[in-house]
């Protein structure tokens, strides 16, 4: 959602801080804010002029009317404040419908003035442009601002000057204070674009000899363009309406909802309400919230929200979670019940979803029960069918009564089943299975004929249709413009030829809006080519019903356009942050007409110059905040439609005669599936997107669908906010609209609740009662318009309008012709489980596809919880055990240890030649690695393996000896070019006491022991050296932890996992020298002439 409430005093401070103005603004952050917790002495500190001036006292929540409401207290001293505060400090009051706590208040220094010193200031946003409105008499009293005011409207991209202020604002102002006022007001206005705010009232705002004073303020900044204005905004608190607590479980789901790509939304009605919602869809979720009340639900409704937009299981088991956990908290007399609905996905995994849903479920089990929880699912989507197949099992295996719905039933019938209205049928009707719309149903592969006609009614000339009413002279042809703008748009966006670009690396809409164009047969794919800045040019395989075909991918625009002249539309993907740039881009290239845009949360001014630039160049916007749209047997925009699945069982491969329009993406798609099943088919459809000024309105596509004669009827899904829906009553009522129009606005439950709610799209917020979705519907139903009941009747009555045309030949339905097959996509069918194949790799020690890192079992959190440290780490990764702690501490000890030995040896000797020739890390730690081997750090596997099979076969320590001399072979691990029994290796000592002091036994390593006895008798340098130790010692370690049996140790030394402590250790010291040589700037290294002995041939003659 963008506009937001914003408390008077962040409005002020913002004022305050940034306003631009040489009127002398007076009082400048002298307030103080007094909760039930606040220390008088303290505040009375921090603020010295509480002490000695009069006060005004005010509760700062969000509360229109104050004054005539009783809730201001004027001209007080602190003690009179005090006394004021204390008969309202957190006492409950009632505000209309709303009652509430008075919790926060604001104090402020009292202004002495007339009443010829206050007036009335306001700016606000609307589609065009900012209006300013004005009136010379402020205050209480001020009455209807809209009738009285003076207004003057600032065009997007315009600014707002002195003269015009002065000549269209303050003409009942008196002269002395016309030049403070309009420098004020341009100050103010200037304020209101920098920080985005979309509402900024001020009344009184007085103005004496002294200056001005800003004595009550309200506020609207738009949230979306936080990423704006952090640094001027700070960390922005949004209060919530008056009357309704906040919740600290709101505030965990709007911080998951901001560090998530999805949208997570959910506000709190009634906690004690036995009826509780978990929706899919901004529009949905709405939806059904109006059939509960509708049903006479509004009472016991415990909350509105909604999760959207493809969260992960982990996601959608945080928010599932919450949910279960507040509903579960007090017990209602008849139970409670839990509705998990949505309409039909167009791109989220169902199944995916509901598997954090099900844990959620699973883990609250016993609490669902003990509060007797029904739970009612209905869905469709991706993968619903194995979804709603988990969702029923949880239930038979829990106990708790779970009802599971798919797409046969309409979308908020299992309302009526909740609230006791309608029966609960024993075995609901199943659609077929994703897989089975792969095949033909008349198992013929034969392809159908590309010459379809324009519509799947028969074609008919203009003289054979008869209208509802006469159409008015005059109107545009197909393909012309359809409204009067700066630049002319078409009627017709898509054809079976239209091609576009994508913007952004969407593979999967890329690859749906193929799979689309096959079963349409096409003859061409509607993808040209796709732009993405973040790559070099290249080309991207996709599938082209069964073979595979190269799409270019051009870093830049203007490449893509100067290729591709043939495209004329743009589907965007880009983010809410680059959206704006990559849309103003496009509209520089004449060839581009439809651009759609599908980023959600792009700042309100912005998507305003967009609708400008676009109304200017003849450009039709589609969204932001959008699924797109369709047009059967045509084009698709993106993952509008969902996969192919529901396109093939909502028949949206061939066009039918009924057009819609409506906000929502995913109600979008909910109509697909409603007109398949009650018309012969949608012709096209669009979703203009939830955002308060969508690119292109419902007007737009209404004109178009009635200047498109292959369209018989026309279906409209308006919303609560805005008044586009008054534009079809008028049209409508002028005979310009002469199609039946089928409209229902959702959101008429709005107008039940006590509080201020915001639903789940942006602009879905009724402003005044003219934009409630009760009055829109009315207005429609007066001018003509087919409105339903309720939504639940929404398919009842577009059945008995299609019906009604096709009784009089308006509409004649022509005779199905079966698509042809489309491959499922291997990824796709593996993750409905109907393939398998053997895997091309095995894995036991890690898996990272979860929420969370797990190595050997443990997730990552429970590693750092337990402080198992290095050591620990590396016995799961490399035995697949938790060692016990000293068992760690050795390996650590171990790395340690062995980490360096000087730049001398071998490893480091490479590593330092490469490093000073230019080479980089990994390049010079690699030549350092291969040099360890038997001869050089590698010889605890040898050692290991040597010393076991001497002690395992019994032989004595001398014996051992003897063999391998008689053999001629070393032993490894013993022996040392440096250290000898008088000068013994510390490492080796250092772990010798360790071992001792905590290993259970030691009887490889003592047999070691007693054979470097013999060998240093001999030689004083044939010691037990360090690789010798390590490897005897790890295999007393694996033999005697208890952890392993005998032959799963011997298989770790048999496999070489010894010799990965030498190299894991050693790669530290690499990497020193390596970073030890570039740090000192050392140059190439050649070796000296006079330490290499040149031994050549002698010459020898023939």
């Amino acid at each position: 959602m963008s506009a937001k409430a914003i408390s008077e005093q962040t409005g002020k401070e913002f004022l305050y801080k940034y306003i631009c103005t040489s009127a002398a603004v007076q009082n400048r952050f002298r307030y103080a804010t007094v909760a039930a917790e606040t220390d008088w002495g303290r505040l009375t500190q921090e603020h010295p002029w509480l002490l000695t001036e009069r006060l005004v006292v005010k509760p700062d929540q969000l509360i229109k009317r104050r004054g005539k409401l009783g809730l201001v207290g004027i001209n007080l001293d602190l003690q009179g404040a005090q006394e004021w505060l204390k008969a309202r400090l957190n006492k409950e009051t009632t505000v209309g419908k709303a009652k509430g706590v008075l919790k926060n208040f604001l104090i402020e220094p009292f202004v002495p003035h007339t009443q010829e010193e206050e007036f009335y200031v306001c700016v606000y946003a609307t589609r065009e442009g900012d209006y300013v409105l004005f009136h010379h008499e402020g205050g209480v009293e001020v009455g209807d601002v809209d009738a009285k005011a003076q207004r003057l409207m600032v065009a997007v991209d315009e600014k707002l000057s002195e003269e015009q202020v002065t000549e269209q604002l303050l003409t009942h102002v008196p002269d002395g204070k016309k030049e403070v006022l309009a420098n004020f007001i341009v100050g103010l206005f200037n304020l209101y674009e920098d920080l985005y705010f979309t509402y900024l009232e001020i009344n009184p705002l007085v103005v004496t000899q002294n200056g001005v004073y800003i004595l009550d303020m309200a506020a609207k900044i738009d949230a979306t363009a936080d990423y704006i204005c952090k640094a001027k905004w700070g960390d922005v608190e949004f209060p919530p309406p008056f009357g309704r607590e906040a919740y600290p479980e709101e505030a965990y789901i709007a911080d998951l909802d901001a560090k998530s790509g999805a949208s997570l939304k959910l506000t709190l009605l009634n906690p004690r309400g036995r009826i509780w919602t978990m929706v899919a869809g901004g529009g949905a979720s709405v939806v059904y919230s109006d059939t509960i009340c509708d049903l006479g639900g509004v009472d016991e409704l415990a909350n509105y929200g909604e999760y959207s937009g493809a969260p992960s299981e982990q996601q959608t088991y945080d928010y599932a979670k919450t949910i279960l956990s507040l509903m579960t908290r007090e017990k209602h007399l008849q139970g409670k019940v839990l509705i998990i609905g949505g309409s039909i996905a167009n791109f989220t995994n169902v199944a995916a979803t509901f598997k954090g849903i099900v844990r959620a479920i699973k883990d609250n089990q016993g609490p669902l029960k003990e509060h007797e929880v029904t739970i009612f699912v209905r869905r469709g989507g991706p993968n619903y069918q194995e979804g709603l197949r988990v969702m029923g099992e949880v239930g038979k295996t829990t106990g708790i009564p779970i009802h599971v719905f798919g797409t046969e039933t309409h979308m908020t019938a299992i309302v009526g089943m909740a609230l006791g209205h309608r029966p609960i049928p024993n075995q609901p009707p199943m659609d077929a299975h994703t897989a089975n719309f792969l095949l033909n149903a008349s198992n013929s592969a034969k392809t159908p004929a590309t010459t379809r006609t324009a519509s799947f009614s028969e074609p008919r000339t203009s003289n054979d249709v008869s209208p509802a009413k006469k159409s008015k002279a005059g109107l545009p042809a197909e393909g012309q413009a359809s409204s009067g703008c700066c630049g002319a748009k078409a009627t017709t966006l898509f054809r079976k030829h239209t091609k576009a670009i994508v913007w952004g690396m969407q593979t999967r809409a890329v690859q749906g809006m193929l799979d689309f164009d096959y079963v349409c047969s096409r003859d061409e794919p509607s993808v040209a080519a796709m732009v993405y800045p973040f790559t070099g040019d290249h080309k991207q395989k996709f599938y082209w019903g069964h073979k595979e075909i190269l799409i270019p991918v051009y870093k830049n625009m203007t490449d893509a356009m100067k290729k591709h002249p043939e495209v004329d539309v743009l589907i965007s993907f880009a983010s809410l942050r680059s959206a704006f740039d990559s849309t103003v881009e496009a509209m520089q290239y004449p060839q581009i007409h439809t651009i759609a845009i599908i980023a959600e949360g792009i700042p309100e001014a912005q998507t305003r110059r967009m609708i400008k630039m676009a109304d200017e160049k003849g450009v039709t916007i589609i969204g932001p905040a959008t699924v797109g749209g369709i047009k059967p047997g045509c084009f698709k925009i993106g993952n509008t439609g969902g996969m192919l699945d529901n396109i093939l069982a909502s028949k949206l491969y061939r066009p039918g005669s009924v057009a819609y329009v409506s906000r929502s993406g995913g109600m979008s798609n909910e109509l697909n599936n409603i007109i398949s099943r009650t018309t012969d088919g949608v012709y096209e459809g669009v979703a203009i997107g939830g955002d308060r000024y969508p690119g292109s309105t419902f007007m737009d596509h209404v004109l178009r669908y009635q200047d498109t004669p292959g369209i018989k009827m026309i279906v409209v899904l308006g919303e609560i906010g805005g008044t586009e829906e008054y534009k079809i009553c008028q049209g409508i009522s002028e005979g310009r609209i002469t199609k039946p129009v089928v409209c229902w606005c959702i959101g008429t439950c709005a107008t039940m609740f006590a509080s201020e709610v915001q639903f789940g799209h942006a602009g879905a917020c009724a402003n005044q009662a003219s934009e409630t979705a009760v009055a829109k519907n009315q207005a429609l139903r007066d001018a003509g318009a087919y409105v339903p009941k309720s939504f639940d009747e929404l398919g009842d009555v577009i059945r008995t309008v299609y019906e009604e045309l096709v009784a009089n030949g308006t509409i004649v339905p022509a005779e199905e012709v079966p698509p042809p097959t489309v491959p499922m996509d291997y990824s796709w069918a593996r993750e409905l489980g109907l393939i398998r194949k053997p895997a091309s790799f095995m894995t036991s020690i890690c898996d990272e596809r979860g929420q969370e890192l797990i190595y050997a079992g443990m997730p990552i959190t429970e590693v750092f919880k337990e402080e198992m440290g290095l050591g620990g780490v590396l016995g799961l990764l490399w035995f697949q055990r938790r060692l016990p702690r000293y068992a760690c501490q050795f390996i650590e000890m171990c790395l340690m240890v062995t980490a360096d030995h000087g730049p001398a040896v071998s490893g480091a000797h490479n590593t330092i030649v490469c490093a000073r020739a230019g080479k980089d890390l990994i390049s010079s730690l690699t030549s350092g690695l291969l040099t360890i081997g038997d001869r050089f750090g590698g010889a605890l596997d040898a050692a290991a393996k040597q010393f076991s099979k001497a002690f395992d076969s019994g032989m004595l320590p001398m014996e051992f000896v003897n063999k391998m001399k008689k053999d001629g072979k070393l032993i490894m691990g013993i022996g040392h070019r440096v250290k000898s029994i008088n000068n013994p290796d510390m490492r080796v000592q250092i772990l010798k006491d360790f071992v001792k002091q905590h290993f259970p036994a030691t009887q490889l390593l003592d047999y070691a022991l007693d054979v470097e006895k013999i060998t240093t008798s001999k030689k004083p340098n044939l010691i037990l050296n360090v690789d010798g130790f390590i490897g005897v010692a790890f295999v007393d370690l694996l033999r005697t932890c208890g952890g392993f049996t005998r032959d799963e140790a011997d298989e770790f030394v048999d496999i070489g996992a010894l010799n990965g402590i030498f190299v894991l250790g050693r790669s530290m010291g690499f990497i020193g020298h390596y970073l030890d040589q570039k740090r000192l700037k050392q140059g190439l290294y050649r070796h000296p002439w006079d330490d290499i002995s040149y031994v050549l041939p002698e010459h020898m003659s023939m």
